[in-house]
């Protein structure tokens, strides 16, 4: 089985529709994957309805999170998208997005950076607006080669000189709320460095006390050496080691399935997921 648990549609900062993420994912040789849309579960009725015959769907969402002012991502997969608690911190979330979306272009045209509010809007069209849609723009108007490049401390990366703070979760209450509302939790690439600061080992280990099911190893932004050292992290604190591609369709050069994760530790998932079940067609 070739399992992808971390993918985005236009739901949030994809460039695939959710019916093309799915298809895509079929075509690509997946026997698995979830969409992990950034704080929504919006696409969800769409993928069903075009999941292709052989692939299942693993319903999840990216959530936002900081913890002592760093930046991480909690993924959580098969939890009940009706359950108000971790609803409301969703949509607190997705709320936040367009004012400080619109905050940070008008840093960067202090910038000199000539980017509009229209053409960011634009480009996010029914998703949920996000960096990559600023970053995007940025890579149109020629100031930026590639989307990553803009998320740097020159432009958009986490205290980068345009880079304007969201409502975003507490890992711990995200745990919580996620295992609330019968769901599965894992830090999202968790040694990312290239991103910005990580979070220290020893905030992994107090978020595995309170309930973090597993780490996310295989990802494109570690190395071989971040991805060895979170296997080992991941035995030493019991934790789910998984692999993903992180897809965001031609918005990254990642490709869905570059990653993936391994057939027990998906059926470890599954087993553990009381919110929602995954849905094959």
């Amino acid at each position: 089985m070739r399992i992808d648990l971390h993918t985005h549609s236009t739901a949030s900062d994809g460039t695939d529709t959710p019916a093309e993420l799915v298809r895509n994912a079929a075509a690509a040789g997946l026997d698995v994957v979830a969409l992990t849309d950034h704080d929504t579960v919006a696409g969800y009725g769409e993928a069903i309805a075009a999941l292709p015959a052989g692939l299942t769907l693993v319903p999840g969402a990216e959530l936002s999170c900081r913890l002592d002012g760093v930046s991480l991502h909690m993924l959580a997969y098969l939890f009940d998208p009706a359950e108000p608690e971790l609803a409301r911190e969703r949509e607190l979330v997705r709320d936040d997005r367009v004012p400080r979306a619109k905050g940070m272009v008008a840093a960067l045209r202090e910038l000199g950076v000539p980017i509009t509010w229209e053409r960011v809007a634009e480009i996010a069209g029914d998703g949920s607006v996000g960096r990559p849609h600023i970053a995007s723009a940025m890579v149109e108007l020629g100031v930026v080669e590639t989307v990553s490049d803009a998320f740097t401390a020159e432009w958009i990366a986490d205290d980068g000189r345009a880079y304007v703070g969201k409502h975003e979760l507490d890992p711990f209450e995200a745990i919580r709320l996620i295992k609330g509302a019968g769901g599965v939790a894992v830090f999202a690439h968790p040694l990312a460095v290239k991103r910005g600061q990580c979070v220290p080992e020893s905030a992994v280990a107090e978020l595995a006390a309170a309930g973090l099911d597993g780490i996310e190893a295989d990802h494109m932004d570690h190395d071989a050496a971040a991805r060895e050292r979170l296997r080992g992290m991941a035995r030493d604190l019991g934790l789910l080691a998984t692999g993903s591609s992180d897809y965001h369709g031609s918005r990254k050069t990642c490709r869905l399935g570059e990653y993936t994760t391994a057939p027990d530790v998906y059926a470890e998932i599954a087993a553990r997921g009381s919110g929602a079940a995954p849905v094959s067609a």
